[in-house]
């Protein structure tokens, strides 16, 4: 039970993480969709996971 609880309040601050970066870009148009695909990677991989996708966002933009 535990397991579940921490798994899905690390879905939850991952989600919040990315709507927050989506709201401080929002002016330069560098904005990552919130999805499942997103959302999980950055559930994994944490804040080295969302840098990874704005360098994405940024080279192949």
């Amino acid at each position: 039970m535990k397991l579940i609880f921490k798994l899905l309040r690390k879905i939850i601050i991952s989600s919040f993480l990315l709507y927050g970066y989506n709201l401080l870009v929002q002016p330069l148009n560098l904005m990552i969709p919130i999805n499942v695909i997103t959302v999980s990677a950055i559930t994994i991989l944490g804040i080295p996971g969302l840098l990874a996708m704005v360098l994405i966002l940024v080279y192949v933009y």
